[in-house]
């Protein structure tokens, strides 16, 4: 019986993960934020902590080329539209569940 293939997480897709051999091409890689193939000595040095941040890291992260000042402003401005719309909504189940007999 073959030993199982490592899957490799997707986020935000519906596809399957994609499945590598042990031992195939890119199934030992090192990917910032997801995994680390650590060696003993890295271990010892970090006084056999096995806390993943310290190995893994975190992925890089792409320049969306928008200044910080433009950007925090717009977020929380778009995050106020969305607590105003989550306060309306459970207006709303609130009414829902206290027509069918539910809620105070």
């Amino acid at each position: 019986m073959s030993k199982p293939g490592i899957a490799r997480l997707q986020p935000g897709s519906n596809e399957p993960p994609a499945r590598l051999e042990p031992g195939a091409p890119g199934a030992d890689a090192d990917i910032p934020g997801f995994c680390k193939s650590a060696t003993t000595a890295e271990i010892a040095g970090h006084g056999f902590v096995l806390t993943p941040g310290r190995y893994v890291g975190a992925e890089e992260v792409a320049d969306e080329g928008e200044p910080f000042e433009e950007k925090m402003p717009r977020l929380v401005a778009e995050l106020m539209g969305q607590f105003a719309e989550s306060a309306k909504l459970e207006k709303v189940i609130r009414a829902n569940l206290k027509g069918l007999g539910y809620g105070g």
